[in-house]
């Protein structure tokens, strides 16, 4: 007679996965013994649009003029830093970016017609966990001479080839206000999975920061980066510069079809 303690004991056994059952714990599969690579400080990143470098004070000027728009100040309503109202202001943000150990600032330069590549924006890599092969991009900032442009997309496609395929990241992160709906919109389009929100994740300024996870792996990587090429690619744009295809859809369709 089956007593009701040997049969919580015999659910119980079940339900660990014990030897007892002959069912094999669960597990991970085994990862690689690799070892990712710290951000460099020394870095271009080129492109066909545009490149990154490492931020410098020789980038503030550019900033300070790309920001000189009406209501600029929104541009910061979900960064960390308040707007800069003085080229002052701005200047000391780039140096203690620049200086900072744990955070790698880059500056976004655009072509321009003078065929001189003027500072646009600023994105950084953050929060990096080398044991685990984990790096975040954030803190991004986009003047209105950068949104929308061929540009803008390929600095984080720039950003993304050069942690999976540079550095190698297998988890690559982007987080943002969950009332953010631009920032969340955009990981979207750019191949990142929303993963779950952390509720009252943080104190922002004051108030209540609610934050929305999203991730790229290093196997996503390769279909995103054939998507972001085939968008990238100059016969993608017309004569005025507007896209023919969107990028969504461009990911969409590498995604069905094997890499030739």
């Amino acid at each position: 007679m089956t007593t009701p303690t040997k049969l919580i004991q015999s659910l119980s056994g079940r339900a660990l996965g014990s030897a007892t059952t002959n069912v094999p714990t669960a597990l991970g599969p085994i990862v690689p013994n690799l070892n990712a690579q710290q951000p460099s400080r020394d870095i271009t990143l080129t492109g066909r649009y545009g490149s990154i470098v490492p931020i410098s004070p020789t980038h503030a000027d550019d900033l300070w003029e790309s920001l000189q728009v009406p209501d600029s100040a929104s541009l910061f309503d979900y960064l960390f830093d308040e707007p800069y109202n003085s080229l002052d202001a701005l200047n000391s943000a780039i140096a203690k970016k620049a200086a900072a150990s744990d955070t790698w600032t880059y500056a976004i330069l655009r072509k321009s017609c003078s065929g001189l590549p003027k500072a646009v924006g600023m994105a950084s890599l953050m929060r990096m966990d080398l044991p685990n092969r984990v790096i975040e991009v954030g803190s991004i900032l986009y003047s209105p001479a950068l949104q929308r442009t061929p540009c803008a997309t390929e600095a984080m496609y720039l950003l993304a080839s050069y942690v999976f395929e540079t550095l190698g990241f297998r988890r690559y992160e982007w987080k943002c206000n969950d009332l953010n709906t631009p920032s969340r919109r955009a990981a979207v389009r750019l191949g990142f999975t929303y993963e779950g929100t952390f509720r009252q994740h943080m104190i922002a300024k004051g108030r209540n920061r609610d934050t929305a996870w999203y991730s790229m792996l290093d196997g996503e990587w390769p279909t995103a980066k054939r998507g972001f090429e085939q968008w990238l690619d100059p016969s993608n744009f017309d004569t005025e510069g507007k896209q023919k295809r969107k990028l969504e859809d461009c990911m969409a369709e590498v995604s069905t079809k094997p890499e030739a």
